[in-house]
């Protein structure tokens, strides 16, 4: 069932404040990113969307639920992409988020979902509803996109991009070989981490390599792995 973005916003208010407890009309409105006016909330009333409790306070139905996956599952991933890959806040990913997910597909919401590794949690901690994607990753795969200190020992992999707000690192890792494209293996986790870059051993802190996401190359894909790290660098 499509909604328009009014009753959209209306649904996923409502299932953010169930998650917390109850919600009445005006709490609702409170944190709603549209206006919520008592004509919308009578149409999400008519069309059996939402049920009015005996105390007052609003809940979803079993409609409305089915309806508000998707919505939830779009927004919250949104937060991760822009947090994960993009380096925005968290603060400020709400508002964010509420623009872009109108513009997600369903085959570039499983996109997100999967170069984020399926993800489990947005970034205030909100559980992400699983998509099929999800499911199917469960049976056959591990994120593909992950800091390199994420990789077993003797793991290979390829850098995708730095996360990093500082300019001056990024010129650094280049300067060490470190940059889209190139090949590394994790060889050592302690005292430091260390990554083998061509012929070359290269010892980070954990810091450092939580900032530097790879592909991880599995032998079904080899070299596709490297194309799709587009070669990309961001500074966040």
């Amino acid at each position: 069932m499509d909604v328009d973005r009014e009753l959209g916003e209306l649904l996923e208010a409502l299932w953010t404040l169930e998650e917390q407890g109850e919600a009445f009309p005006q709490d609702v409105r409170r944190i709603a990113h549209a206006e919520v006016t008592d004509r919308l909330l009578e149409r999400a009333l008519r069309e059996e969307l939402i049920v009015r409790q005996p105390s007052g306070h609003l809940r979803l139905t079993s409609k409305g639920r089915a309806v508000a996956t998707p919505i939830i599952r779009r927004h919250r991933l949104a937060e991760r992409l822009m947090c994960d890959v993009l380096g925005v806040d968290v603060e400020e990913t709400e508002a964010a988020a509420c623009e872009f997910e109108h513009f997600l597909a369903e085959g570039i919401t499983r996109a997100i979902c999967t170069l984020l590794g399926h993800p489990r949690v947005c970034p205030h901690g909100r559980p992400i509803p699983e998509g099929e994607c999800c499911r199917q990753a469960e049976e056959q795969v591990k994120a593909i996109l992950v800091p390199c200190d994420r990789l077993a020992l003797g793991e290979t992999a390829r850098v995708a991009y730095v996360s990093t707000r500082s300019h001056a690192r990024l010129l650094r890792l280049s300067a060490l070989g470190i940059m889209p494209g190139v090949s590394v293996q994790l060889v050592q986790r302690w005292p430091s981490i260390v990554l083998r870059c061509e012929e070359t051993e290269i010892a980070l802190d954990e810091e450092i390599a939580r900032q530097i996401y790879v592909w991880r190359v599995r032998p079904e894909e080899g070299a596709e792995a490297g194309e799709a790290s587009d070669e990309r660098w961001t500074s966040t």
